[in-house]
């Protein structure tokens, strides 16, 4: 066996080069070490020597720079980090290094559930989200298409801060749509994974993209895939996507409805007849990933009072891997010292690797805590915009055993924490409640999360700007008052809802 000649090697005085851990047609990665960063593990592409022309250069200049601009928008985008060429003038550039398994590994066995679908599948949109929207270059917008998603260019990625990650990989291929420049018309891609369009050279647009993700999609659900060609030929491939009827789901799988339809859409052959942008398929997972909560039916209310309700089990720390380090994080916060010592309920935003994140803050005694950990949650937004713009925050903790344990919190929706708050909920969908006990403050004792659906998501943020153009024209205390009143009418209701919930669950189970 002939040594490779790059391991050992050091390149441009700073990347130490090891093991060769890829190989494609347009060139080898290398593990490697950063020697001026501490000797952090890094990744480096070479161009292949086959493909050493001014087109090919140019192309893979191009894929480094696309990487390195879209790993700014997206961490579900590969990072670029350096660019260069090496003293035999091939060209090389340098992205994280990803240890992790590609779709293709992750489904090789069995098929995604349901729950682990939805947060993989999100992150893809994402990130091709980040880069249809397109990227600053040279002063000019440029969106991009991908061209090539396949489960073997996405890969599955344990981050130390945010738990399992999907990232894009290979924009070898990706074309930059330039309103100014003259595109050239080829097939470009992966036969099984491309759209009618790509399979005719015609120009392309981001539904391109869409398609091959519904094709992946249906892979990942059900490990086959939609269409079945009479050969593997060009040829076969092209009848096809073009003339195939996708296969049809089995029942057996239990997926939802609107998934289904959610991927079938994606495969339709005119590309006017699939979802237009990727955002229009997150809205749709996003709502599937509600599909448990149990909707509270709307009251008789005073026309300036706006109310609006998600209720989702609260689910412990620990089943949640995607969570686990930003749960450490709140378990690390402290009480703060301008809050009492007492039983009281306020909402903050705390730093994470993933920005600024919401939580609520509850003292409570060391007992109740425990009392609630099993509990199941309810979350309830009520708005007044007379006499002052206000939200009144409700959580619900209950179990048979224990009862109803009511947190409310007043967000002031004129002042900047409000406004910081609420927008932020709706933004992220979700918060975390943080227990602290009474004689425990210096630290946290348990952490809940809870989801917040796509249409209270956007409530929080409608209110949020009916706020900043309503003006005030009473005193906050008189506004959280008629809130304060407004909940213990609706508390009976709530109660009843929650308790008839708790039996069809036990009876269905």
């Amino acid at each position: 066996m002939n040594k490779d000649l790059n391991h050992g090697r050091l390149l441009a005085n700073r990347y130490q080069l090891s093991d060769l851990v890829g190989e494609g047609a347009m060139g080898k990665v290398y593990r490697a070490r950063d020697t001026i960063l501490g000797g952090v593990t890094v990744a480096v592409k070479f161009l292949s020597q086959a493909l050493l022309n001014d087109n090919m250069r140019e192309r893979f200049e191009r894929e480094a720079t696309i990487s390195a601009l879209l790993g700014e928008k997206s961490i579900h985008v590969v990072r670029v980090k350096d660019y260069g060429v090496d003293k035999n003038n091939i060209p090389f550039y340098v992205m994280e290094f990803l240890s992790g398994a590609s779709f293709n590994e992750v489904i090789r066995f069995n098929p995604l559930t349901l729950d682990r679908f939805l947060t993989l599948i999100r992150h893809v949109c994402l990130g091709l989200e980040s880069a249809h929207q397109g990227i600053d270059l040279n002063g000019e917008l440029c969106r991009i298409i991908h061209r090539d998603i396949k489960p073997s260019n996405i890969i599955v990625v344990q981050d130390p801060t945010l738990g399992e990650v999907a990232k894009i990989l290979d924009f070898g291929i990706a074309k930059l749509i330039q309103a100014s420049a003259n595109q050239t018309q080829s097939f470009m891609g992966t036969l099984a994974y491309c759209s009618p369009e790509q399979m005719e050279g015609q120009e392309l647009d981001n539904r391109s993209d869409i398609y091959s993700l519904g094709v992946m999609m249906y892979e990942m659900l059900t490990m086959d895939m939609p269409l079945l060609p009479q050969n593997s030929s060009f040829g076969g491939w092209y009848q096809a996507h073009h003339n195939f009827k996708p296969e049809p789901f089995s029942h057996q799988l239990q997926i939802p409805e609107k998934l289904q339809t959610l991927v079938l859409r994606c495969l339709a052959k005119a590309r006017e007849d699939r979802p237009q942008s990727v955002r229009e398929i997150l809205n749709i997972l996003e709502s599937l990933e509600s599909l448990e909560s149990i909707p509270i039916d709307h009251i008789t209310n005073p026309s300036n009072l706006l109310i609006h309700d998600d209720q989702t089990q609260v689910a412990v720390d620990k089943t949640l891997n995607t969570e686990s380090s930003i749960t450490e994080i709140c378990l690390q916060t402290t009480w703060p010292q301008n809050k009492p010592l007492r039983k009281i309920v306020f909402a903050q935003l705390i730093s994470t690797p993933l920005g600024e994140a919401p939580v609520l803050c509850v003292m409570l005694d060391q007992e109740d805590i425990h009392n609630r950990i099993a509990s199941i949650c309810y979350n309830q937004f009520l708005y007044l915009n007379y006499p002052h713009p206000m939200l009144l925050w409700i959580t619900l903790l209950y179990n048979a055993e224990h009862g109803p344990k009511w947190l409310s919190c007043y967000l002031d929706l004129k002042s900047n924490k409000g406004q910081q708050i609420s927008r932020s909920l709706s933004e992220q969908g979700k918060y975390r409640i943080l227990f602290y006990a009474l004689n425990q403050s210096s630290r946290c004792q348990h952490v809940a999360s809870s989801v917040i659906n796509a249409q209270n998501r956007k409530m929080l943020e409608q209110w949020a700007n009916l706020s900043q153009v309503t003006r005030s024209v009473g005193d906050v205390t008189l506004a959280k008052e008629i809130l304060k009143t407004e909940l213990e009418k609706l508390k009976d209701k709530i109660l009843s809802k929650v308790k008839q919930s708790k039996l069809t669950d036990a009876s269905s189970g």
